[in-house]
């Protein structure tokens, strides 16, 4: 027995005659009739009657038919399951980025491709920059999206972006009066900063050591996202990404261009050695319009 028995047998109790069946199946009727009888030969029982001419299907025919059914819907899964990987080289895209990115340009981006693919399955993790390299290094993801502190051994690293830092201030704070903030002014200040090894910290730290400035540090974490809810709760200020606290802004936290010339930098990762699919390349296509590069 192979797919093409059964595929004629579908089709003739589907469509009710042999002749229907061999114009969906477009092969001649006797060729039907061949096939029909040899997967009953092969099956050791009747799936027809044949009464003047027509083909009424037996009592084993109905309880067999109901076999090749479900045998069927998997077979018309894996055919789609096929084309899909013919089109776009996979039903499922796989998404990881740093926390940074991951409320602003991610969403943005992840809307837009979707719009074009409403039918590809999107998996997407918010995590460590280093933990988002380990994820696609390893072939679990597809894409990535990390600070540039990494070590990108492993990977295939673009550069994707940079954005300039931003001072966040609560609400009220003596400092939401300037136009600009310049590293002067914090000296002293309570200041939620960066971890030790992100780049852009270690930016900062060189000019607040050149001008001798020395802000008071409260917590250190390696989170932009976090600095804002600190700064939103009243603990200090902080240098942060302005993508990042737009959802903040106005709401408890408010935003003041920084004189010195500090950046956070982002990397796109990709698997090594593995050309990206038609709808991983969509993908990239859709962060790089959403990325607003500053060059």
């Amino acid at each position: 027995m192979n797919i093409r028995h059964l595929e004629v047998f579908h089709a003739v109790m589907t469509n009710g005659t042999a002749s229907r069946a061999a114009e969906v199946l477009r092969i001649s009727q006797p060729a039907v009739s061949k096939g029909i009888q040899e997967l009953e030969r092969i099956l050791g029982f009747d799936l027809f009657h044949r009464v003047k001419g027509r083909m009424l299907p037996t009592a084993e025919g109905q309880l067999f038919f109901r076999e090749v059914e479900g045998s069927f819907s998997g077979l018309i899964h894996l055919r789609s399951a096929a084309a899909r990987i013919r089109d776009f080289g996979s039903g499922e895209i796989r998404v990881a980025s740093l926390s940074a990115l991951s409320t602003n340009v991610m969403p943005k981006a992840l809307r837009a491709f979707q719009a074009r693919h409403p039918n590809v399955a999107i998996s997407f993790q918010a995590r460590m920059s280093s933990i988002v390299k380990d994820l696609v290094a390893g072939g679990q993801f597809d894409v990535g999206l990390a600070a540039d502190e990494i070590d990108v051994t492993g990977v295939e690293a673009r550069p994707f972006a940079r954005y300039r830092v931003a001072i966040a201030l609560p609400a009220g704070h003596p400092l939401e009066a300037r136009h600009t903030i310049e590293p002067s002014d914090l000296d002293g200040q309570n200041f939620i900063a960066l971890s030790p090894e992100d780049t852009t910290r270690r930016e900062a730290d060189i000019i607040f050591a050149e001008q001798g400035i020395k802000p008071k540090m409260v917590l250190e974490t390696p989170y932009s996202t976090t600095i804002c809810a600190m700064v939103q709760a009243g603990l200090g200020v902080g240098m942060v990404n302005p993508m990042t606290a737009e959802p903040y802004v106005g709401n408890g936290l408010s935003l003041r261009p920084f004189a010195a010339a500090v950046h956070f930098r982002t990397l796109m990762l990709l698997p090594p050695n593995r050309r990206p699919s038609r709808i991983v390349s969509d993908f990239i296509e859709e962060l790089l319009k959403h990325s607003q590069f500053e060059p």
